[in-house]
């Protein structure tokens, strides 16, 4: 099976894997700045959850995708244009199309339809699977080294987001379908974001994201139609769940993953993931008056226990996975 491949690493001191003409932080401020923006990801990426059930319920699964795409990408082209970076290299093309069919369009679709058919906390359940995927197909595609720190922390992470998703499980049947369709959305997610891996070498997260959720878009075309029969139906709500899906969920946070993925391995920043099944538990509680019980709250406290694990740097300088500068 083909392997990615990225470009050599230089001799000392190491190549930034930022986008040539990016700059690139120094050394004592790249890792708190690219954990601040895997923390701004995860944030917004978990009060996605709660956007998609609220603008499902007057759009279809693919023309939410597609309004929620195109929105993002008129913020993200006009950013780019005020930045004047421009096409990336022809090198970046493949991961770029490969994300954006994959990540952006694929799972934006088939997660939209699976959370119309299986309660939030089935979803959350299975498409969590996707970091688990992620580590596996970054070792074999990769090269990307399976530390135990790392395979422990995921570990005790899933564990968290199994005792959430079955604490928020509702108490009716679960459809197969659903839950099939979640799957697929996990393995669309974490393929994308392996493709997305290598082609951070050669262009900026800015165009990585921004192309990347074009070609998306552009793959949810034919749900068009059923946008606009949708929009003219649809409550101002959902509209405006929907637009916020579009400018922050992804916008905003399908750029700073990007410069956080870009910064250290795909294996890692997927556990970073974890994080939001206990996010959303937080924001339930704060923003929807939902009181979570003490088996929600316990797997949540996993969640981030393993996060924490996963992230944390082993004494053994053989054996960290440090964020590059």
């Amino acid at each position: 099976m083909a392997k990615f491949s990225a470009p050599r690493a230089q001799a000392r001191p190491p190549a930034p894997t930022a986008a040539p003409g990016v700059p690139t932080p120094a050394g004592g401020r790249a890792q708190p700045l690219a954990l601040a923006a895997a923390g701004v990801t995860v944030v917004l990426w978990a009060s996605a959850f709660v956007s998609i059930r609220s603008a499902g319920e007057a759009y279809a699964p693919g023309a939410l995708a597609l309004g929620r795409l195109l929105t993002g990408s008129l913020v993200l082209v006009a950013i780019l244009l005020m930045r004047r970076e421009g096409l990336p290299p022809k090198a970046a093309w493949p991961g770029i199309a490969v994300s954006g069919l994959l990540w952006f369009g694929g799972y934006s679709v088939v997660l939209n339809w699976g959370e119309q058919l299986v309660d939030a906390g089935t979803a959350s359940l299975v498409v969590n699977i996707a970091p688990l995927l992620m580590a596996l197909l970054a070792f074999r595609l990769l090269g990307e080294s399976l530390a135990p720190r790392l395979l422990t922390g995921m570990a005790v992470s899933f564990a968290g987001a199994v005792v959430v998703g079955l604490s928020m499980a509702g108490g009716g049947s679960t459809s197969v379908l659903g839950v099939v369709l979640c799957l697929v959305a996990a393995v669309a997610y974490a393929g994308g974001v392996v493709a997305q891996k290598p082609t951070l070498a050669y262009a900026s997260p800015l165009q990585v994201t921004t192309y990347g959720a074009l070609i998306g878009a552009a793959g949810c075309l034919p749900f068009g139609w059923q946008l606009v029969q949708d929009a003219v139906h649809a409550p101002l709500s959902a509209t405006l769940n929907m637009v916020y899906l579009g400018v922050f969920p992804t916008a905003l946070a399908f750029t700073t993953w990007a410069y956080a993925l870009a910064r250290t391995t795909a294996s890692r920043m997927g556990a970073t993931t974890y994080a939001v099944p206990a996010i959303v538990v937080l924001m339930a509680w704060l923003l929807l008056d939902e009181i979570p019980g003490p088996l929600t709250l316990a797997g949540g406290v996993l969640c981030l226990a393993g996060v924490a694990v996963a992230r944390s740097r082993p004494r053994r300088a053989e054996d960290q996975l440090p964020l590059t500068t």
